[in-house]
């Protein structure tokens, strides 16, 4: 007989996700979630958070202070509480976790214990044109398992619905 040392949870598999509340990081936890309902695995969700160091941003000394840290690790578990609520995972095992710290980093020792890295494309940096942000390519370059780079659904056209038939635009008469 062929004995498996595995617990049951390795054997399940689990898929890790990043947010940051981004629209693309939202589409990431949705496809995650279906993803760890089809694999029967856990879905580990990480929010990455670094301290807001006020003082220096305001022309004063190089001070963090601890409370704006806890309230800032506050605002991320309220974040994640937020993003998972009303998430369709029926039947899957959500954990969250809120981790101070740089998000590639996090996310890459975070799926060391994971069998797939979900990342939304782009989060909340200041170059929007570009197709990749830098969160996702460092995951990708970084992590020792694969991973899925989710883009954010396009904002509604107003084309028709499948089926149903295009507007006349009319032309003004010459």
């Amino acid at each position: 007989m062929n004995e498996n040392k595995n617990s049951n949870e390795e054997m399940r598999g689990v898929v890790v996700v990043g947010i940051d509340g981004s629209a693309s990081a939202a589409a990431a936890l949705r496809w995650s979630a279906a993803e760890a309902q089809l694999r029967g695995s856990r879905l580990l969700v990480v929010h990455a958070w670094t301290p807001v160091y006020t003082d220096v941003l305001l022309g004063g000394g190089f001070s963090p202070s601890r409370a704006n840290g806890s309230e800032m690790h506050n605002a991320a578990e309220e974040l994640l509480v937020r993003a998972t609520a009303g998430l369709d995972g029926d039947g899957v095992e959500i954990e969250c976790r809120a981790v101070e710290g740089n998000a590639p980093e996090v996310l890459i020792a975070a799926a060391a214990e994971g069998d797939l890295l979900v990342v939304g494309s782009r989060g909340h940096g200041g170059f929007t044109g570009l197709l990749l942000g830098s969160v996702s390519q460092q995951c990708v370059r970084r992590a020792d398992c694969p991973v899925v780079i989710v883009h954010a659904p396009k904002p509604a056209a107003t084309s028709p619905e499948p089926g149903e038939a295009a507007p006349m635009q009319r032309r003004a008469a010459a």
